[in-house]
């Protein structure tokens, strides 16, 4: 699903705060019933990407990797679902739609494990590390909603 399409938007990081801020300001242009599907090797910053928009979205709670969880809920402005499928087999139905049509943001980190059940629009995020400290961060939208979401986060960038 991810690499259908040219990445909208493509912006490097240079630390795991650059990182979290991006993902915060990303923030700002979500609504309720936003997907995000969040690809990268381990330690690419898929938590920090996280935790940056758990801050953006107003949730002071510690945001840390559901791994043994599977999906764990967190209350800001709007409720962010924060899912760690690594460890599904990709069968088992957990009525994930609830989450992805809910009141809230849900992150899903390893999507190709569930990408049968994932919405048709969302917006793929793929974290590439570059070295110690630097990142790429990919934007892939699928859907009218998430070009938009990427033009303006775009914009913005642009101006920085």
């Amino acid at each position: 699903m991810s690499m259908n399409n040219e990445a909208a938007f493509v912006l490097k990081t240079n630390g795991t705060e650059e990182t979290r801020l991006f993902a915060k300001r990303l923030a700002n242009y979500l609504r309720p019933g936003n997907v995000i599907a969040l690809t990268g090797d381990l330690g690419a910053g898929k938590t920090t990407f996280t935790q940056g928009l758990a801050e953006g979205l107003g949730i002071s709670e510690r945001v840390n990797s559901p791994t043994f969880t599977i999906i764990k809920e967190y209350q800001g402005r709007l409720p962010l679902y924060h899912m760690d499928v690594y460890r599904l087999d990709g069968t088992e139905e957990l009525g994930l739609e609830e989450y992805f049509a809910g009141a809230g943001i849900t992150v899903v980190e390893w999507p190709t494990v569930i990408e049968d059940f994932l919405p048709d629009e969302l917006l793929w995020i793929e974290i590439v590390i570059l070295s110690a400290d630097e990142r790429e961060i990919k934007l892939f939208p699928h859907g009218e909603e998430y070009k938009e979401i990427c033009k303006e986060i775009t914009h913005e960038y642009s101006r920085d």
